[in-house]
C-alpha cells in the first residue's frame, strides 16, 4: 500500500469514525430521532444530524488532508480549500441521496445507512481529493 494512501486511509478513517460518531450522538440523543424545526423548515432527524456532523468534520478533514495525506501539493491553501470544499459538495450530495434512499425508501436504520453511505463517498472523495484537490504536479 503507498504511504499516501495509507495516511489518507488513517486519517480519512479517524475522520470518518468521528463522523459516524457524532451522526450517532446527534441523531439519538441530541435531536432525539424528531425533526428539527427551523420555523420556516423541518429537517428530517438523519438530514439534520448528518448536516451537524458535517459541520464539524469538514474542516478538521481539510487539515488532515492537506498536512498529512496529500501535503506534497504546492497549491495555494485557498484554492485548495475552494477545491476541497467542490469535492465534499459532492460527498455531501452523495450522503444527502444515499441517506433519502436508505432510510426513507429502502426502511433501513440511520445509523448503519449512514456507514454505507460514507463507504461510497469515500471512493468519491479519495479519487477527487488525490487528482482535483491536491494534485501534485509531475515534472518530466
Amino acid at each position: 500500500m503507498p504511504v499516501q494512501t495509507f495516511k489518507y486511509a488513517a486519517t480519512g478513517g479517524a475522520n470518518t469514525a468521528l463522523d459516524i460518531f457524532l451522526f450517532f450522538i446527534f441523531y439519538n440523543f441530541v435531536l432525539n430521532k424528531e425533526l428539527l424545526d427551523l420555523g420556516f423548515v423541518s429537517i428530517s432527524p438523519h438530514i439534520a444530524a448528518f448536516i451537524m456532523s458535517f459541520v464539524i468534520t469538514f474542516p478538521i478533514g481539510f487539515i488532515l488532508a492537506k498536512y498529512i495525506s496529500f501535503p506534497g501539493s504546492f497549491l495555494r491553501k485557498r484554492i485548495q480549500f475552494f477545491r476541497y470544499g467542490l469535492s465534499i459538495m459532492g460527498s455531501v450530495l452523495l450522503n444527502y441521496v444515499f441517506l433519502k434512499l436508505f432510510v426513507e425508501v429502502c426502511g433501513w436504520y440511520p445509523t448503519p445507512s449512514k456507514i454505507v453511505t460514507t463507504l461510497i463517498a469515500i471512493l468519491f472523495s479519495y479519487t477527487t481529493q488525490k487528482y482535483f484537490t491536491f494534485k501534485v504536479e509531475i515534472k518530466d
